[in-house]
């Protein structure tokens, strides 16, 4: 009778090893990999913000970094920290996970005539000939260079806010890509017409 009583409890026991050491594997975070593609990062901005609060103002310093592969990958990353060094790697931290793709012509070049606007700031990018260069100012020709786009003509409207005027190229380069991606799915033609002057990947 007594090894009859002890086994279910036996049995309980091991039940409730089982559950625990599920939950606790449940509760362990997963390793995420880092990708090794070397990214280039180029400050453009480091600015004093201040914020009012119960106490009085607080001073803090914002960061404004423009990363890319000089291939086509690009993005802008803010980054907010009482000291610029951590601004800075919270910037390209940023950055990297606002990352896109850049449609890029086999001129490296973009292949069509694109506006786009944020804020104050509205921005126009041109597709040129080979040799033609980068023709733009500001953080507009940091962004370009960054994404590998050797030949355009950018020209910036409105205000001339330096993270307002990266956004907009940024946005106007997205467009491009959807642009692109539609275009392939319309007809027949548009496609052909996109793999021949395209670059691959």
């Amino acid at each position: 009778m007594e090894n009859k009583k002890n086994q279910p409890n036996g049995i309980k026991k091991e039940n409730s090893m089982i559950q625990t050491t599920s939950w606790k594997n449940s509760k362990t975070k997963k390793t995420i990999k880092l990708s090794k593609i070397k990214y280039e990062e180029k400050v453009i901005q480091i600015k004093r913000v201040t914020k009012v609060v119960k106490g009085g103002k607080k001073l803090t310093f914002r960061a404004v970094v423009i990363i890319g592969d000089n291939k086509k990958k690009v993005g802008v990353g803010i980054g907010r920290a009482d000291d610029i060094n951590i601004a800075i790697t919270k910037a390209i931290l940023n950055g990297k996970k606002n990352l896109i793709n850049v449609p890029l012509t086999l001129k490296d070049s973009v292949p069509h005539v694109i506006q786009a606007s944020y804020g104050a700031c509205s921005i126009m990018l041109r597709p040129a000939a080979k040799g033609t260069g980068v023709i733009a100012g500001g953080s507009v020709r940091t962004v370009l260079e960054l994404a590998g786009i050797q030949n355009i003509l950018a020209k910036q409207f409105g205000s001339s806010n330096i993270l307002n005027n990266a956004k907009a190229t940024i946005l106007a380069l997205n467009l491009l890509n959807e642009k692109v991606e539609l275009g392939k799915y319309q007809s027949i033609r548009k496609q052909f017409f996109y793999d021949k002057i395209m670059k691959g990947s």
